[in-house]
């Protein structure tokens, strides 16, 4: 099975490529901006035309996309989020159109959810701000292709070497700066009072190995997660316990405007179960702990006098 993988680089990315190494007669291609990869793409500016011819030329039996912008301007997160997936649709139906295309949704797409109640893949897509609408409109230009494809649609994937520019990423990064030690101190954040449904990353790429080799057709949309809310404020809580932090979590700082406008999101994963037989396995604190291991790796050498 020749499987190509567009982001493997990323936080998810890096998870899911080593899932797909370890399948049985797979070979696995990437893609990227880097010369190191098979396929130098860039979704954002390519071009259907080309990058069919290309697709021809590789012939995978699956495509993995991964690749998108959490951040930036709203022409980039246009050009990556939802031009980039047309634009592989369109040339997936050119060059390799019986070729699988998994790709990586988001639980921004939902937007708001009611209170206590949980988002199954029927329910109306609202998203709140334009990352969410982005998101959407790639999962949508994937889920209406006649090709063989799935949007697995990802809730909050935490775990080791999550992004700086996450809460759980720049929260572990922090107490590692400012109590390496369990030493006191205070650590400012906005408000962790929302709720979200954490699901780890090695959870999600497990799940992403198992609709690679499905031997069936995939309904159009299925939902990652833990299938459990948890409040925000969970994540400072397992990340302190896990450092043996001492010092104090401030509330008071700036937060993020999309936790504001969204207070809760539950997913029900009972399709995914059923469709793939997949089930988030990693306890949150199991996942916060491993986080917090994984910035052991990246923190600077102490200098010593």
């Amino acid at each position: 099975m020749r499987i190509l993988l567009l982001g493997g680089d990323g936080f998810l990315g890096r998870h899911a490529t080593a899932v797909l190494r370890s399948l049985p007669g797979a070979t696995v291609l990437t893609a990227g901006r880097r010369p190191a990869h098979d396929l130098r793409l860039d979704l954002a500016t390519a071009q259907a035309g080309p990058l069919g011819e290309e697709l021809a030329a590789l012939a995978p039996d699956v495509v993995v996309n991964f690749a998108g912008a959490v951040a930036g301007s709203a022409v980039k997160l246009a050009e990556v989020n939802a031009r980039g997936p047309a634009v592989l649709c369109e040339a997936l139906r050119a060059g390799a159109p019986k070729a699988r295309l998994v790709h990586i949704g988001s639980a921004g797409e939902y937007g708001v959810c009611d209170e206590g109640g949980s988002l199954s893949e029927e329910a109306d897509a609202r998203p709140v701000g334009v990352y969410g609408a982005t998101k959407l409109a790639g999962s949508l230009a994937v889920a209406g292709s006649p090709l063989d494809a799935v949007v697995l649609r990802v809730f909050n994937p935490v775990g080791p070497g999550a992004p700086a520019g996450s809460l759980p990423g720049r929260l572990a990064a922090e107490l590692r700066r400012v109590a390496p030690e369990g030493a006191d101190g205070v650590i400012t954040v906005g408000d962790l009072s929302a709720y979200r449904d954490f699901v780890d990353a090695r959870d999600v790429a497990h799940a992403v190995g198992l609709a690679v080799t499905a031997d069936r057709p995939l309904p159009r949309v299925l939902n990652l997660a833990s299938g459990r809310a948890r409040q925000v404020r969970a994540i400072a809580d397992g990340l302190v316990t896990a450092a043996g932090f001492t010092g104090r979590i401030d509330e008071s700082g700036a937060g993020s405007e999309r936790s504001a406008a969204v207070s809760w999101q539950q997913a029900d994963v009972s399709a995914a179960a059923r469709e793939l037989g997949w089930h988030p396995e990693t306890d949150l604190a199991d996942t916060l702990r491993d986080l917090w291991l994984s910035t052991a790796e990246s923190a600077p050498t102490p200098v010593v006098a």
